[in-house]
This record gives C-alpha cells, sequence and structure tokens, in this order.
C-alpha cells in the first residue's frame, strides 16, 4: 500500500498505529484548551487525535502536554559557532524542529560553495532545516566581502526543494531608491517569500520597502516599531538571542490577537547560552512568566510561524499534519521531556543515522600580519566619533568625543570606557585595515579579536593595548579563525573555528566548555557586557544604526556612508 493508504486506515483504527502516544492531554492551538486524547501516529503524519487508539508502540505520557514542535523562524546556524550537524544535535532535544536559516555568514566569505554546503547538510539533519537565500552578500558597498552573489548565482538554487525564498533584505536604502542589483533580486523573487531586515524604518520609506512583497522581520526593538509594521502588513519575528533582545521589548504585542501575525527566532545563540537558558522553549517560559496568554506564545512558535513561510504541513496536533510534537511537563515551564521530529522519536541513535558532509572553507583567513604601529590613530583636535554599545542591542549609538593624546597619538580613554577597535580585511583581497574607538565593553586591558564580523567576517579587534590587538589579530591567522583573548601579551583563550572562520569542527559540548573558558578570560579583562564575544561580532555591521566600522573606516550607518 501506499503511505496515503496507510495513512487512511490507521486513521480510521483499522489498523494499529505506527506509535500512540497515551495518557497526556495536547494543547490545541485553535481553542486553547487541553484536550484529554490519544495522538496516533503513521510514519511522519499525525493521523488521529480526541480517539483511542491501538499501536505497534505505545508511549504512556500521563501527566505531560504534547505541543507543536517549535519553529525559529530566522537564524544563522553559523553564529552558532557549530556546524548544522552539531546545531542539529544540540536545539533538536529543546523542541526546535523546524529552523528557517540565512547562511549569509558562510556565503558572504564562500559565496555559492557555502549555501551549497547548508543545503547538503539541510538533506542529512534530523531537524527541518529550510534555507533562505542570502540576499546580501556582499551586504553593503561600504565593506568588503570574501564572495559576491548576483542573483545569476542565486536563481539555480531557487527550486531546491529546502529553500523558502529570499533571505533578510537588508539593503533597505538600496530598496527605497532603487538600486538596480537590489531590483534584480527583488524582481526574481516577486510571488515568493523575501524576509525583511528595515531597523527603524518607518512612513513612507516603510511603505516603499513593503511595496516590494517584503512580509517578515526581525529587527523590531519596540512595540511602537513592530505595531507600525503589523498594520502594514508584516509578520513580526520576535528575536531573543546571544546579543540581540527583543522579547520584553515586544511583549505588550504578544496576545491572542496579534498571535497570529507573529513568530520567533534566535537569530544568534551560541551552545553556551543554549545550554544555560534553552532556545526557543525559554522564550516561552519567560514569556509566559511575565504574563503572556500561553495561547499567544505558543501560536507565535508553532502555527504562525508556518503560516508566515508557508509550511503548510506543520504547527497544529491534528490528523493529516506533520508529527512534529514536543511532550513537556507543564505550559508555563516549557521542559522537552521527548520530541518527535517527523515522526521520529529523538534519541542519541536517531543522530547516528545521519548522512555526512565534508567541511568547507577551511583555509579562509588569510589576512596579513600586523603590528602595534598599525593601531595608532592620529591626534585630531576636533571630537571623534565613538561606538556607543548598548547592552543587549546590536544598535549601536554615534557618540562623540574628544579623546586623550599621548605624543601625536590619539590614545584610550578608560576612564569614559573607550577603548580601540580595528577591523582588517581576512579574505586575501585588498589588505584594508580600520582603526576607531568604541565605548561600553568595559575593558580595562588586553585586547579580544574574532574573525565572526558581520556581515563581512573580516578580523574585529578590540582593546586597550595595541600590543595585545597586533597579538591577537595575527593568531586568529594562526588557528584559522576563531575568538582570541589576550591578556599582557599573552594569550589567555581561543578558540579555533576553521570551517570558513566561523565554525567548529568539534561536537557542541566542546565548544560549550570552550566558550565557559573563553567568558573568563574576556572578564578577567574588565568587560562589563555578557556576551563580549558576538558583540563584538556586530561592531562591523553596517546595516544596523547607528555608528559602525569596516575595514573601509568608520560608518555612519543613517547616513549609509564612510566618514572620512
Amino acid at each position: 500500500m501506499s503511505d496515503l493508504e496507510h495513512r487512511i486506515d490507521q486513521g480510521t483504527g483499522r489498523v494499529p498505529a505506527d506509535i500512540v502516544l497515551k495518557g497526556g492531554r495536547f494543547f490545541d492551538l485553535v481553542t486553547g484548551e487541553l484536550v484529554a486524547s490519544d495522538i496516533a501516529i503513521c510514519g511522519q503524519t499525525i493521523v488521529g487525535t480526541c480517539e483511542s487508539y491501538e499501536g505497534k508502540e505505545v508511549i504512556d505520557i500521563t501527566g505531560k502536554i504534547v505541543v507543536p514542535g517549535f519553529i525559529d523562524t530566522h537564524l544563522h546556524i553559523e553564529s552558532s559557532l557549530v556546524t548544522p550537524h552539531e546545531f542539529d544535535r544540540c536545539v533538536l532535544p529543546y523542541g526546535v524542529t523546524t529552523v528557517i536559516c540565512d547562511p549569509h555568514e558562510i556565503a558572504n566569505v564562500l559565496g555559492t560553495e557555502g549555501i551549497e554546503f547548508f543545503l547538503q547538510s539541510a538533506e542529512q539533519t534530523i531537524m527541518d532545516i529550510r534555507v533562505q537565500l542570502s540576499s546580501c552578500v556582499p551586504a553593503t558597498h561600504l565593506e568588503t566581502a570574501g564572495a559576491d552573489l548576483p542573483i545569476e548565482r542565486l536563481l539555480p538554487f531557487r527550486n531546491h526543494p529546502k529553500v523558502i525564498g529570499l533571505a533578510e533584505f537588508m539593503n533597505f536604502p538600496g530598496v527605497i531608491h532603487k538600486d538596480p542589483i537590489c531590483m534584480a533580486k527583488l524582481e526574481a523573487f516577486q510571488g515568493g517569500h523575501i524576509d525583511g531586515h528595515a531597523p527603524l524604518l518607518s512612513g513612507h520609506g516603510l511603505n516603499g520597502y513593503l511595496s516590494a512583497g517584503i512580509r517578515t522581520e526581525h529587527e523590531a526593538t519596540s512595540a511602537e516599531e513592530a505595531m507600525e509594521k503589523i498594520r502594514k502588513g508584516m509578520h513580526i519575528l520576535v528575536r531573543e538571542g546571544s546579543v540581540s533582545k527583543d522579547l520584553h521589548a515586544l511583549m505588550p504585542i504578544i496576545t491572542e490577537r496579534l498571535s497570529p501575525y507573529l513568530a520567533l527566532c534566535t537569530d544568534d545563540r551560541n551552545p553556551l547560552d543554549i545550554a544555560e537558558e534553552g532556545h526557543l522553549d525559554f522564550m516561552i517560559r519567560t514569556a509566559i512568566a511575565h504574563g503572556v496568554e500561553p495561547i499567544a506564545i505558543y501560536r507565535a512558535a508553532s502555527i504562525s510561524a508556518a503560516r508566515a513561510f508557508g509550511l503548510r504541513d506543520r504547527g497544529l496536533i491534528a490528523p493529516g499534519w506533520r508529527a512534529d510534537l514536543v511532550v513537556i511537563d507543564s505550559l508555563e515551564n516549557c521542559k522537552a521531556d521527548m520530541v518527535f521530529a517527523a515522526g521520529r522519536h529523538v534519541t542519541p541513535q536517531l543522530f547516528a543515522t545521519r548522512g555526512t558532509v565534508e567541511p568547507v572553507g577551511l583555509d579562509s583567513v588569510k589576512a596579513r600580519i600586523v603590528k602595534a604601529a598599525d593601531f595608532t590613530v592620529p591626534v585630531k583636535t576636533e571630537e571623534q566619533p565613538v561606538i556607543g554599545v548598548l547592552p543587549g542591542k546590536i544598535i549601536t549609538e554615534h557618540r562623540r568625543y574628544r579623546l586623550p593624546s599621548s605624543g601625536n597619538q590619539t590614545t584610550v580613554d578608560l576612564a569614559n570606557d573607550i577603548i580601540k577597535v580595528a577591523v582588517i580585511e581576512r579574505h586575501g583581497k585588498n589588505g584594508n585595515h580600520a582603526n576607531g574607538f568604541v565605548q561600553g565593553f568595559g575593558l580595562k586591558k588586553g585586547a579580544i579579536a574574532s574573525t565572526v564580523g558581520h556581515d563581512s567576517h573580516n578580523i574585529c579587534v578590540v582593546g586597550v593595548s595595541e600590543d595585545d590587538m597586533a597579538i591577537a589579530a595575527n593568531r586568529l591567522g594562526e588557528i584559522k579563525g576563531g575568538f582570541v583573548v589576550v591578556e599582557d601579551g599573552k594569550v589567555t583563550g581561543e578558540i579555533p573555528l576553521p570551517v570558513a572562520g566561523l565554525m567548529s569542527l568539534e561536537p557542541y559540548e566542546s565548544v560549550r566548555d570552550t566558550l565557559t573558558e573563553l567568558r573568563k578570560a574576556a572578564f578577567a579583562l574588565g568587560t562589563t557586557l555578557a556576551e563580549p564575544f558576538l558583540q563584538v561580532a556586530f561592531l562591523p555591521l553596517p546595516v544596523i544604526p547607528h555608528l559602525k566600522i569596516s575595514d573601509k573606516g568608520m560608518v555612519d550607518v543613517d547616513k549609509f556612508m564612510l566618514i572620512s
């Protein structure tokens, strides 16, 4: 018999179901009720609820609640610092059965080779990884990326079964001003899904941006911003990651009425934060603890997310729907006791059935050797631009200070928490090196360097000492990318990320443990930031207001231009 015939026979109860969950209740996201019911599964599909079933395998879930599998609607798996296979093994046990990723980071380093690596990985993982095609590689003309992806290089991937559409369109000024490259990409995906990225955009500019057919976005950082975008037809993806933490600010809009127009995402979350807090389950717990209605947050985590991205087969517990299920202790705690991904009980043995994918980009760090003198900044009599870090935000402020000097060089100002920041081109294209100043890290000594530098992923280094900055930057070349902490001329912490300078080849448990030690090394420098490494990684992101730095210099994001 065909799969369809099997499903009908098992759903009608003519023959035993493959799996039956007995003794529990499921959360009906249509009515908001907890329904006592058997749940019958045939292959990948739920075939029975609200009736009694016999099963070839019967699992007792007495006292438990079943909810639909969670959907992370926007993230960059690379920013978890592990490969898609390790991300699968790390996150799926928390109940995240579908993720919609943008391989934007690896694409900015390796181009189509990076996208192919993700698509091959997505075909092997237990979790359903869906891919959005990276729309902005390079993200802007204000930086040097490792690759260039015009529309001609994206089109061959458009009909891949794992591809949903066009990923976050970050160049919103290019959309509004009808840049020809932007127009070519938008034209090619009209009628398909186009994900948005327009922080603080409002009014006529937002209207023009949405007129391009853009429907979803994760950059709203206030309830007011989110409401304008919802009123104008956007589906808001509420974000809570390792750096960008918008959940609390957006809780006022997470209501039963608005939940059909909301979804959840993490954007960037590393294994250490996942181990300490969780993933989307953390967002659900936190929201309910702060008074959000369970039906609103669980809808956003599943059915509303599925509908926003055209995944019509998942998000409810009902016959004919994909058997992505999470068995939890309570709606409030949202602790996953058992997870089913397309009808498969998630166990360590299940992960062992996956095929492997060869890593790519193992020699992508081609930066020149630097010395301490490369980080000096000539004295200026006028005030200088200083990047103002806001904890928990990737938005930075454009501040100005008259900085101290020594001889003919501008120096750090520790009394005002102002230290140096530099970006060094690492793709072997031009050897660019730009210096500037940043406020808000709390460093009293040493340096922190990274090859994770959104979006072009050049080397970004912050520090008090030019000598330590040079040691940290050069060490990144030796370990083929990663994070490095240097104190008083010695490397005190590091994590190699040799896959495109973004991801480790180690199991996620090793990455998690190494990040613990790396954080200790950073805290020893005096940093006051909870997540200093990803904060470093976002300093070179010239599509997020207001002041950033790239390998070409300081960037006034509001004017979308380099500061001379």
